[in-house]
């Protein structure tokens, strides 16, 4: 990342610290910000490549339901834990700063594992589409979606970081209009959780 972005510097920083708190949609970091951001976030995801630009599974390409994160998990730590709190790491208030993240890491850690498990069923091979969904006003969200046209079949998942947290029935409720759109297809509901990541290393294609 260049260590400064010219005369946008701080409302390049604005951005991706909003971003990082989870602010995902160009609406809600223009609501926060008070200004419009389009030419800012278009050069973060292609001229910087910080950024990058999600949309749901199946979605269709001029869909205004867009969310993007920052690529790299230590900028969007560092965003979100240290760049968020300046203020009390100048005045060396690092206790504070300590508290914040471990109340918020949990949460903030979910979402990158959620990402993890996405990147190791793309290594087994067996998709070829891979992906997340949600519907308009962030509802109905759903962690994973991997779908293999050839064969017919899709895993609707859901990640938690302890597997005493999924819930496959309240999964089914959240994929009754994705599952609508995939009625041709053989669904599989799965929960992920930490404790399944070395048998998906052990799916890895060769």
């Amino acid at each position: 990342m260049p260590l400064e972005f010219g005369p946008d510097n701080s409302r390049y920083f604005s951005i991706l610290a909003a971003i990082a708190s989870g602010r995902s949609s160009r609406p809600e970091i223009e609501s926060l910000l008070e200004t419009s951001i389009g030419p800012h976030l278009e050069k973060l995801e292609n001229d910087f490549d910080i950024t990058q630009r999600h949309q749901p599974v199946l979605a269709k390409p001029n869909s205004r339901l867009v969310r993007y994160r920052i690529a790299d998990a230590f900028l969007a730590f560092w965003f979100r834990f240290i760049y968020s709190n300046r203020s009390a790491i100048e005045i060396k208030n690092f206790a504070f700063v300590q508290k914040v993240i471990e109340r918020d890491y949990p949460t903030w850690s979910g979402l990158w594992l959620e990402e993890l498990i996405r990147q190791l069923l793309a290594d087994t091979g067996h998709y070829n589409t891979i992906g997340s969904y949600w519907e308009r006003g962030n509802q109905n969200e759903i962690d994973i979606v991997a779908i293999n046209d050839l064969e017919k079949t899709v895993l609707i998942g859901e990640v938690k970081r302890n597997p005493a947290n999924i819930r496959i029935s309240k999964l089914k409720d959240k994929a009754q209009r994705l599952s609508q759109q995939l009625r041709q297809y053989e669904i599989t509901y799965k929960g992920f959780s930490l404790d399944d990541i070395p048998e998906l290393l052990k799916q890895k294609r060769q």
